[in-house]
């Protein structure tokens, strides 16, 4: 796990050094081992390397082909490396690194090489005979890239704030990428918060030659083809279970020791076990605990690391401590996000204890219907009479909806209940006629980027399970543009790579095709638990399920207040925010109005703090 940077010029401008490393500096903290730079007339390669794999000198990045030809830089892990080389057969291999595989697969295959890769990646490889670059990010959007191209240069990096740091770019907020933000927490791919700089999308390749761009979707997610008899519900546990333990094993590929997260929950739980299973040795496993009851879940993590005989470690901390590293992992925040903080917490407790690498249960719930709105969903689903009745009509039968009344309002008035329009509204924080009550954007007249993604993927994601059509809107929204992103600038703020077994995409191809009577939960995650099965106690898979529920409702009102208040002071002035009813709004929450959550608040605070920090405007 590494951050990459690079810059090509297609006017005939030369690469400095300067340039990109200041580049890499503002990716010190995702690569404290090494670095390295190319620098060719128009183009420079930087890298920030985290050893894992191969951790001699001879495997730092950037890191050319046999031929000398292709120059690469590559961020995350190709978990099948060993795979791949037996598949070069006579290529002289030099080092016992994934970052030489990939290289030489591309010089073999060129593009198509991508469909051996098993892995988290995105990486770019400079072709000097040709002078042309490619750049990929895997099928999941588990690794990060961004980049801004014009007529004159292509800027790319790991993070913006590589971007941003060359001075190139103008620090500009981005309108549509701020109502994207306020209704669900993070900016949908491809855009980013600063105008002019992009996200590459999952599963999309590109290649630019002289300034003139190529871009493909290499994999859809709403388009996969599984060949398999889903009329056994036996084969389909049994099968489910055999590609779960093939993703561990791969995650499990390290030259240096690999741990687990371990809450107590299913997810870490299973992971743990499979853990026990593939490996040699002991797994080693963390968990997070407290004094205080009310979030402690220890006991139950002390119950699987006795059963699988972990090498378990208890990290006490004070539910406080999220507070202590508040600024800490606000810093650490390449772009502004309204979730995270429990992330960075957590992963530089572990990285203190000397870790380098961690696997993650995150996954489990968009996979297996773990989440409360699949089955509302199907709920919405089977009420599809009442999209038949006129507009009018309907609202009159959101009347009862109490606190909830304006959410079922959007849904009554949308078209239909189908997933495109109902998922938008289940992870919305602020609702359009929020966002133009509060800021100058017009949320209320335009389709929010995930809305346009859905629509435009409508027909694909129909012709699937109806559970499945969740998971997927799930996975393009807030999984894919929050969680994972978090995830990776979290993590990565303290050196520590994250692994999400749950995220392997031959794992999520099959389980998306497995029809709903098989995957609708008879209890939590049903169909995960019983293809394991008997491997988790019934203490496990029964027990309440809790995660970091911290007060911050609270905390908001008291020991954040100052700081809250000032931001929300600060942001009232800025150009796209209505001051006064901001302003307004805030005092709202702070005389205990229970219609107003802190996340909404957390939103307009964190980006203020963040632009203030970058100096965006």
């Amino acid at each position: 796990m590494c951050g990459i940077a690079g810059i090509v010029y297609f006017n005939g401008e030369q690469a400095r050094k300067d340039m990109i490393q200041g580049m890499t500096n503002a990716l010190s903290h995702r690569g404290p081992d090494a670095d390295q730079f190319f620098i060719e007339q128009e183009v420079a390669l930087g890298h920030r390397r985290l050893a894992i794999i191969d951790l001699s000198v001879e495997a730092n990045q950037p890191f050319s082909d046999i031929t000398g030809r292709y120059m690469i830089i590559f961020n995350g892990e190709m978990y099948n490396y060993a795979e791949i080389k037996s598949m070069l057969g006579d290529y002289p291999f030099k080092t016992t690194s994934d970052t030489e595989a990939l290289v030489a697969a591309y010089a073999k295959w060129g593009p198509d090489c991508i469909r051996h890769f098993r892995g988290m990646f995105a990486f770019a490889i400079w072709d000097r005979q040709e002078k042309e670059i490619f750049i990929l990010r895997d099928r999941m959007g588990v690794k990060p890239l961004y980049y801004y191209l014009d007529e004159d240069k292509l800027l790319f990096a790991s993070e913006a704030r590589a971007i941003l740091g060359t001075n190139l770019v103008k620090r500009k907020i981005s309108e549509q990428a701020l109502v994207d933000y306020f209704s669900y927490q993070s900016v949908t791919s491809p855009n980013s918060i600063i105008d002019g700089i992009q996200q590459l999308e999952a599963g999309t390749w590109m290649q630019i030659k002289k300034g003139k761009l190529v871009k493909k979707v290499y994999w859809d997610i709403t388009n996969t083809a599984v060949d398999f008899d889903f009329r056994e519900e036996k084969k389909i546990q049994q099968h489910t279970r055999e590609l779960i333990l093939q993703s561990v094993k791969r995650r499990l590929v390290s030259d240096v020791p690999v741990c687990a997260f371990l809450s107590g929950g299913i997810d870490s739980s299973v992971v743990v076990g499979l853990m026990a299973e593939a490996g040699e040795s002991r797994p080693n496993t963390f968990n997070i605990s407290f004094d205080e009851k009310e979030y402690d879940e220890s006991q139950y993590a002390d119950i699987v690391a006795k059963k699988f005989n972990a090498d378990h470690n208890r990290i006490l901390l004070k539910p406080t401590s999220f507070l202590d590293e508040l600024y800490n992992a606000l810093n650490a925040m390449d772009t502004p996000s309204g979730d995270g903080i429990n992330t960075y917490v957590v992963s530089k407790a572990v990285r203190q204890r000397g870790m380098k690498v961690a696997l993650s249960g995150a996954g489990g719930d968009e996979l297996f219907a773990g989440y409360s709105y699949f089955s509302q969903f199907l709920r919405l689903k089977e009420k599809n009479w009442l999209w038949k009745l006129p507009v009018g009509i309907r609202k009159m039968s959101a009347l009862q909806a109490g606190d909830k009344k304006e959410r079922v309002q959007q849904l009554l008035q949308a078209d239909s209940p189908d997933i495109e329009n109902a998922y938008p509204v289940f992870r919305q924080i602020l609702s359009p006629k929020l966002i133009n009550q509060l800021t100058t954007l017009s949320a209320e007249k335009s389709l929010t980027t995930l809305q346009q993604h859905l629509m435009d993927k409508k027909n694909n994601l129909h012709n699937l399970p109806l559970l499945s059509q969740v998971s997927v809107a799930e996975y393009l929204g807030y999984t894919q543009q929050t969680l994972l992103k978090d995830a990776d600038q979290m993590s990565m703020a303290v050196a520590l790579e994250l692994r999400e077994p749950f995220f392997d995409h031959d794992l999520i191809e099959f389980v998306l095709a497995i029809p709903d009577k098989f995957k609708k939960p008879v209890y939590p995650k049903s169909l995960m638990v019983e293809s394991v099965k008997p491997m988790l106690p019934d203490e496990i898979v029964f027990r309440k399920k809790q995660g970091f529920l911290f007060p911050w409702n609270i905390w908001l009102k008291n020991e954040l207040r100052s700081f809250c208040g000032k931001h929300i002071k600060n942001m009232s002035q800025r150009s796209f925010i209505h001051g006064e009813a901001l302003n307004e709004y805030w005092q709202c929450f702070l005389k205990g109005n229970n219609n107003i959550r802190w996340a909404e608040i957390w939103l307009f605070v964190v980006l203020d703090y963040w632009m203030e920090k970058n100096n965006v405007g």
